[in-house]
């Protein structure tokens, strides 16, 4: 079951940047790509929790800007030969406006 929040306009969010949304305790990073797909990940890099939301946004991957692991924005999974994922969130954009599923997506790394 989805819990969709309106959370921000899409031109909130920079062209390869992130916007962070806090639910609660939680950070969650909304990036936005150079073809203005937008992805939510928890903003916790799954190798030593650095903000991804700092990272660098490259096709559809980000950079952590810690130690540069890159993590796939559609997964939250670390690209080999790295392990490990960040928590991805639902997410849509209808009518400009950037909806987010609150209920993550727990995914195993390969």
């Amino acid at each position: 079951m989805n819990n969709w929040t309106d959370i921000l306009h899409v031109n909130d969010i920079p062209l390869l940047g992130a916007r962070v949304v806090r639910h609660g305790s939680l950070d969650i990073a909304v990036f936005r790509t150079a073809d203005d797909e937008v992805f939510a990940l928890e903003d916790r890099c799954p190798h030593k929790g650095g903000p991804l939301s700092q990272g660098i946004v490259h096709g559809k991957k980000v950079t952590c800007p810690l130690h540069n692991w890159n993590i796939e924005l559609h997964s939250g999974c670390a690209v080999a030969p790295d392990q490990g994922c960040a928590r991805e969130f639902p997410v849509k954009v209808e009518g400009g406006r950037v909806w987010l599923d609150l209920t993550p997506v727990e995914r195993v790394a390969a």
